[in-house]
């Protein structure tokens, strides 16, 4: 189960996953996941689908108004735009062992910033707990442009 492995084309596995927990990320089709996939600075999953991880770095084509936040501040930064852990694989470490790779990979390429957005409304407190043990901090807090969401916006130095 803690194997990880590229996130590759047409994982429809994965794609349930991500659509099982569409209030803490959002809904995706499977073209839209295929996208980002190519598109991410790392993407990676564990398992058939026991998590995922979707990052981008600041050069990427991505044009989430969360994303987008960073890149209006920050030279040079890894974003999480999504890590997911299966409710059957909760508990193992995952993802925190996403994260461990994550940063692991970002020194080696010279990034040291290393951010993320977790909902405040509706909130996430799995997310919050997660994220300030691993001592990310909050950076700004912003409510998406439909509305439909609050968001917080952590980083971390690395």
């Amino acid at each position: 189960m803690t194997d990880l492995r590229p996130l590759l084309a047409g994982e429809e596995a994965v794609l349930a996953l991500n659509n099982a927990h569409k209030v803490e990320t959002s809904l995706l089709t499977q073209f839209e996941l295929d996208t980002m996939a190519a598109n991410a600075w790392r993407a990676w999953v564990v398992g058939d689908a026991d998590a995922v991880l979707i990052a981008f770095d600041q050069d990427a084509a991505y044009d989430s108004p969360n994303f987008l936040w960073f890149r209006d501040r920050y030279e040079r930064f890894i974003y999480i735009d999504r890590v997911i852990v299966a409710a059957h694989a909760r508990g193992h470490g995952l993802a925190r062992k996403l994260y461990e790779a994550t940063m692991a990979d970002m020194r080696g390429a010279g990034h040291n910033l290393f951010c993320c957005e977790v909902n405040s409304d509706p909130p996430n407190p799995g997310s919050d707990a997660f994220h300030s043990a691993l001592g990310f901090e909050e950076v700004g807090a912003s409510r998406l442009e439909d509305r439909s969401k609050s968001v917080r916006y952590l980083a971390r130095r690395v």
